[in-house]
């Protein structure tokens, strides 16, 4: 799991990564991302109930993603805050490697 330091704390800090963010929507994910003055980067990640109805089930998703943003933490831009919005339940069943790729993908692309 990621550092408690490296996720939001409160959903205000989520708000306001919404409305004053930029998206980048995949087929089965998207990322909204702003910049911050933290110094550091803040990750979180969302997975509603239409995706998944169980808590179980949008608690496995978001493990999986937290753990592969972990891993490759080094690949992240600094000082932005991260809101991964999870579309597919596919996202808790893909294999490790096409994670990580769709994570890179739309980190790629929020670079530019």
């Amino acid at each position: 799991m990621l550092k408690k330091k490296y996720r939001f704390h409160s959903r205000g800090g989520v708000k306001y990564v919404y409305q004053h963010g930029k998206t980048v929507r995949k087929a089965a994910m998207s990322l909204v991302f702003c910049d911050n003055t933290r110094g550091f980067t803040r990750v979180a990640v969302v997975v509603s109930k239409k995706v998944v109805k169980t808590a179980v089930g949008r608690n496995r998703i978001r493990r999986r993603v937290y753990e592969a943003i972990r891993n490759n933490f080094d690949l992240v831009p600094k000082k932005r805050d991260y809101v991964f919005v999870v579309y597919r339940k596919e996202v808790g069943t893909m294999p490790y490697n096409g994670l990580v790729k769709l994570l890179g993908e739309l980190v790629a692309e929020s670079k530019v």
